[in-house]
């Protein structure tokens, strides 16, 4: 640009971030601001509160390019988190790729379950305990990790925890090491490449399981958003024709792997919520369940007790 343009002709940041929220609005973002500030201070290599004490900076060329190449990407529909390379989740940021799913906002309820879980069991344990017993680390299975979202936030807010993170991905559990080792949480972690439990070691036991299961059906697959169903990892959504499929391997799985007391707490979708319950319930292995809605009011997260 010249010059001698005037102010209101320059791309200043406010100006790239009004024209390319317009931009976003209409090709259907449900985010538009949010993902042009995101994808702005990605490109000036600068924190999004930087860019409300730069509104009228004009990046340099440089900047302005790389902003318009990933505004290009988005508006074509990869999601920010995938141009971006990372998604907060539960305050902590998270490094994603085309092998992980892009940790929701949702997901945190089952984080939150599971840490409430995790205070009534160490609490319990302290009473029951005595000697070199007391105080002994929570087991806990993360199943189907991706890259490490639940696992590494359930260990920086529990200390105490030791985890197993299983994918069925290796690629994604490249991603979860290096998660973990960003958090420096990677010492209490151990990754495992597995179908579920399949492939862990049949004597360990867990207070704990966890997972964020494939829980969509083929038809619904078909019908998701372009931004989800064409980047991420199809194996990661997708569960079978019902959507129960996945989740009712790992019930059965995790009943004989589960210690007496603890929770196997799982993600879903509210339209298999009652499905899910029924297929708890055909276990004498499990006693109480109860559910945990989202902000939306859905049923969101199962958690369930052994007996």
């Amino acid at each position: 640009m010249s010059e001698n343009q005037t102010s209101a002709e320059t791309w200043t940041v406010l100006r790239l971030l009004q024209w390319t929220t317009d931009f976003f609005s209409k090709h259907g973002s449900d985010s538009p601001r949010l993902d042009a500030e995101i994808l702005l201070a990605h490109a000036r290599q600068c924190s999004r509160i930087e860019l409300y004490t730069a509104f009228e900076q004009e990046p340099d060329a440089e900047q302005r390019a790389a902003f318009r190449e990933l505004v290009r990407r988005r508006g074509e529909g990869t999601p920010v988190a995938l141009l971006v390379g990372y998604k907060e989740f539960y305050s902590l940021r998270f490094r994603v790729n085309e092998h992980t799913l892009i940790p929701r906002p949702e997901t945190e309820h089952l984080v939150i379950e599971a840490l409430d879980c995790a205070k009534l069991l160490q609490g319990k344990s302290l009473q029951a305990a005595s000697g070199d017993d007391r105080g002994a680390p929570l087991q806990v299975a993360d199943i189907g990790t991706g890259s490490g979202a639940i696992a590494v936030s359930f260990a920086v807010h529990c200390p105490s925890a030791k985890l197993s993170a299983v994918d069925i991905s290796e690629p994604a559990l490249e991603i979860a090491r290096w998660n973990a080792d960003q958090h420096e949480v990677a010492d209490r972690v151990d990754f495992v490449v597995s179908d579920l439990l399949e492939s862990i070691d049949p004597s360990k036991q867990f207070d704990l399981i966890l997972s964020n299961p494939p829980y969509v059906s083929e038809s619904e697959f078909a019908e998701l958003d372009r931004t989800v169903r064409d980047f991420e990892p199809k194996t990661a959504l997708v569960s079978g024709p019902a959507g129960t499929e996945t989740i009712e391997r790992l019930i059965d799985q995790a009943r004989g792997r589960l210690k007496s007391g603890g929770r196997l707490i799982i993600e879903l979708s509210p339209m298999i919520a009652d499905a899910c319950v029924k297929i708890a319930e055909q276990f004498e292995e499990y006693g109480q369940t109860r559910f945990v809605k989202d902000l939306a009011g859905h049923r969101r997260v199962l958690s369930i007790e052994r007996r």
